[in-house]
């Protein structure tokens, strides 16, 4: 306990000395680093703060230090993010890299892959995106269609993926192919990495309701990917496709901390904020009965919400849950959604805006938000999906 109290000690006090002062306020969007040079922040202590993180092995505190990690116990761990909450610090480094597909790699990658793509990743070298879903295989993602050849000492890419999230930034994809299209579906897939520069590969965004452009469509021609970068087995991709995507929910929460202001966010008022200046108190409480009881139930769900995901990663073997990240997905997606539903209800008709002089940003902002926030039930597996998998994993309930 000693030993806990004297890294704490320690942390705060790096923390204070190294943190600058801009990456003490709440994360704007267009100052958050995935990574990679194709999408720079506008702030200049967005890479201070990366760099000096980095160097410490705390864009990644618990991997290994070979890899670029600190090697942090879990213990360790929580002490690093209550000292980073206590003084606000933004996380230095986000992404898929970080949150995906190197905890991934962690499990299935060979030592080779380890070495070559981890470091990279926690130094925001490189940039990452996920190619799973397909025009045609979305909730049914097991049924994707596009191939990988077998060439000797490669691979040969071919077909098309679809809401591949960051497509046109990233540097590199972690793609599901199909390597035998004679095995049942779930059999015959493999897990692949290759540069998205690579010949062959062609990037479209997709412009969504909301006016921002976060998807985009990807496309393979005779993409030739070595053997090296095969990950796991050949044909026993899904094993590995299942495993990121319960790194990538186990990491849902962000949705949530969004729903009250915690975590990652815009520059703009919480909701709180919003509602009390737009409809005023009375008698110290927010004037509109209703909407005061219905902001402090979402707050109290959010909050509990927050504390069971902790404690559930805490419990749980290297860190990630199993069946249990479908939860969190379907109750942290729909907490996100509630919560914009509530930012409209107290703006009243000035969230609706689009554009115009009547509106100031953090409207116009707001209705943007509330417009994408309806992705946050579809991306990363349905509420649908969800539900099947919690019948199935968890509860044991039969087909």
């Amino acid at each position: 306990m000693a030993k806990l109290e004297q890294f704490r000690e320690e942390t705060r006090a790096w923390l204070e000395e190294n943190c600058p002062q801009s990456m003490r306020i709440p994360m704007v969007v267009e100052e958050e680093v995935h990574g990679g040079s194709k999408h720079r922040s506008p702030n200049p202590d967005s890479y201070v703060w990366l760099d000096r993180m980095a160097e410490k092995g705390w864009t990644v505190p618990n991997w290994p230090v070979e890899y670029g990690g600190a090697g942090l116990s879990m213990d360790e761990y929580v002490v690093l993010l209550e000292e980073m909450t206590r003084i606000n610090a933004r996380t230095p480094l986000a992404g898929m890299g970080v949150a995906m597909i190197g905890p991934t790699l962690l499990e299935y990658g060979n030592d080779d892959q380890k070495a070559r793509h981890l470091p990279k990743i926690a130094s925001g070298e490189i940039r990452w995106c996920q190619g799973y879903s397909e025009p045609g295989s979305g909730s049914d993602l097991a049924s994707l269609q596009t191939k990988a050849e077998d060439q000797g000492d490669h691979f040969l890419v071919n077909g098309q993926k679809i809401w591949t999230s960051g497509a046109d930034l990233a540097d590199w994809i972690f793609c599901l192919t199909r390597t035998d299209p004679q095995a049942p579906k779930h059999e015959g897939i493999s897990f692949l990495l290759f540069s998205m520069g690579s010949p062959g590969v062609t990037v479209k965004p997709i412009q969504l309701i909301s006016g921002a452009s976060p998807f985009c469509e990807t496309f393979f021609d005779d993409v030739v990917v070595p053997k090296d970068d095969l990950v796991h087995q050949v044909n026993r991709g899904w094993t590995v496709a299942k495993r990121l995507l319960q790194h990538e929910r186990s990491g849902i929460q962000t949705l949530a901390e969004a729903a009250t202001g915690r975590g990652r966010q815009s520059s703009g008022p919480s909701l709180r904020e919003v509602a009390v200046e737009c409809l005023g108190l009375t008698d110290g409480k927010l004037s509109d009965p209703q909407l005061r009881d219905e902001i402090l139930r979402n707050r109290m769900n959010t909050r509990a919400f927050s504390l069971t995901q902790n404690r559930t990663v805490a419990e749980s073997e290297g860190g990630t849950p199993g069946a249990a990240t479908s939860i969190f997905k379907l109750r942290g997606a729909d907490l996100a959604k509630e919560q914009l539903e509530l930012q409209l209800k107290a703006r009243g008709s000035q969230s609706l805006g689009w554009e115009g002089e009547t509106f100031n940003a953090d409207e116009l902002e707001v209705t943007r938000a509330w417009l994408g926030s309806k992705a946050a039930s579809i991306a990363g597996g349905s509420n649908e999906v969800q539900l099947n998998i919690i019948a199935k994993r968890v509860l044991g309930l039969p087909d």
